[in-house]
């Protein structure tokens, strides 16, 4: 299903300018209501949109995911590093723990990648829309960054505080 989704995303970013549909309605629905806040105040709107959007994929992944075996392996996780310290000395025995903690990986990206299928299409499109946006707005952030870093950087930012806030796994 993942990649499905996968495929289904990365069409509709290719075919951005080449079906004019998907261009078009896009525009149509955030033109008026995110270009709005961003001709508002290009530095306010945008901190708004990442918070709001911080906000919803927070949620997504608190409520689209098992929150308590995150937990589960997260706390098994963090015993197995302290193991690992305590063995740093000892090449067999550090290996044996390596191989363990490899074992983590599949479940806590099965558990993690759920949200990520649920939101990948609508942050493809509106990417494309914030590339259109900023494309004939020439502006910087804080002076010297662009649309994409400042973006990045405030969604860090804030999702981190919502995730602490929320006590998302």
């Amino acid at each position: 299903m993942f990649l499905i989704i996968l495929v289904l995303s990365s069409l509709v970013a290719l075919l951005w300018n080449q079906v004019p549909i998907i261009n078009q309605t896009v525009h149509a629905i955030l033109d008026p209501t995110i270009g709005g806040i961003l001709n508002w105040n290009v530095t306010y709107g945008m901190i708004l949109i990442v918070v709001f959007l911080s906000f919803i994929m927070t949620l997504v992944q608190k409520y689209g995911t098992d929150q308590a075996t995150l937990k589960e392996l997260k706390k098994e996780q963090k015993i197995l590093q302290g193991e690992m310290k305590k063995y740093k000395e000892n090449p067999e025995k550090l290996l044996e723990l390596n191989k363990k903690q490899m074992e983590f990986i599949p479940k806590t990206m099965e558990l993690t990648m759920r949200p990520v299928m649920y939101t990948i299409v609508f942050f493809v499109l509106f990417f494309r829309w914030f590339s259109d946006y900023f494309a004939t707005v020439d502006f910087k952030f804080l002076g010297f960054l662009s649309w994409i870093w400042f973006y990045i950087i405030s969604s860090m930012i804030f999702s981190t505080i919502f995730r602490k806030l929320m006590k998302v796994a």
